[in-house]
Parts: C-alpha cells; structure tokens; sequence
C-alpha cells in the first residue's frame, strides 16, 4: 500500500506554516536586504593589479564613511583574496567617486575599473512596483486559465500553493538577509512558472481519473491515485532543474549566486507544493462543498 498523502494533508499544511511564518515575521520585522537596483546607490567593480582582502577595502572605505557598504569577491583558490572586487554603496557623486577610487589605488595599488554604474531610488520604486504587478497579473490570469480549463476549485489550490512557494523563497532571503536585486524577481517569475506547470500536470491527471471515479472510492484516495500516477515525472522534473540550478551556484559567478540559490529554494519548494499543499487543498475544499451540499439537501428535505 502507498504512502497516504492526502491523509496526512494536517501534517503538510503545519509544515508548510512552520516554514512560511518564520518568514514573515522576519520580513514585518527586518524586512529585506535590497539591492541598488532597488534603493539606489553606485556598483564599481574593480580588477585590482594584486590580491586584496574584504578588510583591506573597507578600511580604505572607513575613511569616506562608507564601511558599511557591500564588498564582494570574485572567486579564487583562495576565498579570503582576489584581484576582482565588487563594491556596492550609497549614491555617490562625481566628487565623492574619485576620492574613493583615488584613495584605493594609494593605498592599495593600482587597478582596472571594470563596471560603475548609477542607480537611483525612482528607479527602484519603479522595479519593484512592476514586479508586485507582474506577479499579481500572472497569478490573476492563472485563476481565469485553470477555472476555464478545470475548476474554481484547483485555481484556487493552485494559487495558493504559488503564494506558498514566493513566501519561503521571499522568508528565507529575508532571515539571512541575502540581497535582493533585479535578477530576484525573475527567478520568482521563474519559480511559479515552473510550479504551475507540476501542479497542472497532477490536476490533469485527478480531472482524468474524475471520469472515472467510482462512488466508493473518497476524493482523498482519488487524488492520493493520481500524484503516485504522476510521482516519477514530479521527482525526474525536480531532479533535472535541481542539478542544473546547483551547477549554477556552485561554479557561476558572484553576481548569479542569489539568482540561482533562490531558483533551487523555490524548485524545491514548487515541487512540494505541488504534491503536498495543492493536491490536498482541493481535496479539502472540494469536501468542504460536498458537506455544504449533503446540509443543504438534508434541510430540503426536513
């Protein structure tokens, strides 16, 4: 006998809140670490003519303030130096930019300027008002698309499911205060395109097995039928993505870690959902309907 999924759909949804509200309260709380693609600010990437330190840039930024400021290297055999820094700080004007250039190369030899780049904060605004919008325009069209193609019901499932799967990757990189940045909100475009398509993939096999449901059989055992019908397409998907996105964060560069960390975070996340929130939702609000149906005959007929 398989494992009951749906039976156990109690424990799911507690460890799906277990996971998304930590979250949550981090982002009320904390909020998030955004990127100058969202605050606004200057990127200077540099290519220095020897090995600097983390610590060696930011004692020469201590002396214009901006020790606060992120420093990233580019990898190296060495983790601890590099001769490729990139630099992210407050907005910095013509006058403010070359003293910080002229007291790195005094200090710490000369360099190459491979990239500065000015963002501002109308910019950021813009960035993030466009994506809340695009998010909430996909999530609307996915409601209209699975209630046509389907039911109300698995559109609901479904989107909720989605809205699970953004708020662990938005919680986690709110926890560890990971920087956020353009490249994020496509990898969450990116994430609930692809959980969609999982989730689709398990209603459409329940809608075929709804064909041919017998009166005996529970919608609990239907459903619990169709996901270990499509279980080994679930795990091969997961597992393709999952190598490739690992691929990624392992030997890409620096400026495509979060990208990809929040790729494989919502993959995993968007296939768990898939099988263990969704599915069971819909179970759950479709016998929420046929009780609601059997009380109301019942009372018709008192």
């Amino acid at each position: 006998m398989k494992f009951d999924i749906i039976g156990r759909r109690k424990w799911w949804y507690l460890l799906s809140a277990l996971i998304v509200i930590p979250g949550l309260i981090s982002m009320a709380v904390q909020g998030f670490n955004l990127g100058i693609d969202f605050t606004g600010g200057t990127l200077l990437e540099l290519k220095f003519a020897r090995l600097v330190a983390v610590s060696d840039i930011r004692d020469v930024l201590k002396d214009h303030h901006l020790e606060q400021s992120t420093i990233q290297l580019a990898l190296t055999g060495n983790a601890e130096t590099s001769p490729d820094v990139l630099i992210r700080t407050k907005v910095l004007d013509e006058n403010e930019r070359r003293a910080v250039l002229s007291s790195l190369e005094q200090k710490l030899g000369k360099f190459d300027i491979q990239r500065i780049e000015k963002v501002g904060a109308v910019i950021g605004s813009e960035l993030t008002r466009q994506a809340i919008i695009a998010l909430l325009v996909s999530w609307v069209l996915m409601i209209g698309y699975i209630s046509y193609r389907f039911e109300l019901k698995f559109a609901i499932a479904a989107v909720l499911a989605l809205i699970h799967d953004i708020f662990v990757v938005l919680g986690v990189f709110s926890i560890f205060r990971l920087e956020i940045d353009a490249s994020f909100i496509a990898a969450l475009l990116t994430i609930v395109g692809y959980s969609i398509n999982d989730t689709i993939v398990i209603f459409d096999r329940i809608r075929e097995n709804l064909k041919t449901h017998r009166k005996t059989e529970s919608f609990g055992e239907l459903v619990n039928r169709s996901i270990w019908q499509t279980m080994t397409r679930s795990i091969y998907t997961v597992l393709t993505v999952v190598f490739a996105v690992l691929a990624l964060l392992i030997f890409g560069g620096e400026t495509t870690k979060n990208f990809s960390l929040a790729l494989l975070i919502g993959f995993v996340s968007g296939a768990y959902s898939s099988i263990f929130n969704a599915s069971p939702i819909w179970v759950t609000l479709k016998e929420i309907a046929e009780r609601r149906r059997i009380e109301a005959k019942t009372k018709g007929i008192k």
